[in-house]
């Protein structure tokens, strides 16, 4: 899909469930400026050109780019903090958000259920703060909602690392499920993500490293070489 046919394909069915009254949009939100999460925001600025577009500093058509740690609002009572979490782009940032008691954090390609993304544009040291730092700091019944639907494909490399009864309930959901965001909390991705158990020794000693940082490193090779 290139970046136009995106926003193509999105605005349309947007402007159906604002017109049905259904959808009360407010604001475009970018987690970062690849164009499979931001291409778009010029197609749909064309139908909704009086929205801000929040994102990462170089996303396409952006006016607004909130600090690390800024809360804003969006709607009736939704309270959003902005977390910057550079690695996968130097853009990137997640949104972790409240309505009452529900809790939930966006992680665009930062936080996969039972992986992360890519160290396109950073370093593990940078994937180590924005996943065991960062987001694991996060109340452990915030549920994940990430950019891209890769649990099968995630799961399988886990179980190559260790097969805790996590991993396993993991694995059985994702064979039986084909979406699995807002499934899974930061408290289960502490279990079942081998890469946010750096510290635990069953893990260190699948990568034959110690360091936090150096097991990131070994986990995301590892990966990528599957």
């Amino acid at each position: 899909m290139t970046r136009s046919n995106k926003g193509n394909r999105v605005a349309p069915v947007l402007k159906e469930q604002i017109d049905a009254g259904k959808i009360n949009l407010t604001a475009i939100v970018n987690t970062h400026h690849h164009w499979d999460h931001a291409g778009g925001n010029n197609k749909m600025l064309e139908q909704f050109s009086d929205k801000p577009v929040i994102g990462g500093k170089d996303c396409e058509a952006v006016s607004r780019t909130p600090k690390d740690g800024e809360t804003f609002g969006i709607g009736q009572g939704i309270t959003v903090k902005a977390l910057y979490t550079p690695c996968h782009t130097q853009d990137s940032i997640c949104y972790f958000m409240e309505d009452g008691n529900d809790r939930v954090v966006f992680t665009g390609d930062t936080l996969f259920v039972g992986g992360c993304g890519r160290f396109f544009e950073g370093t593990a040291e940078e994937m180590n703060t924005a996943l065991n730092k960062t987001l694991a700091a996060l109340p452990d019944d915030t549920k994940v909602y990430p950019g891209h639907e890769y649990t099968k494909t995630n799961v399988k490399f886990c179980m190559t690392v260790s097969q805790t009864e996590p991993i396993k309930k993991l694995q059985s959901f994702a064979e039986n499920n084909k979406e699995t965001q807002g499934r899974f909390t930061i408290g289960d991705e502490k279990l079942h993500n081998v890469f946010m158990r750096v510290q635990d020794p069953e893990i260190q000693k699948a990568t034959g490293k110690t360091d936090p940082v150096d097991v990131m490193a070994a986990l995301r090779e590892m990966k990528n070489n599957m």
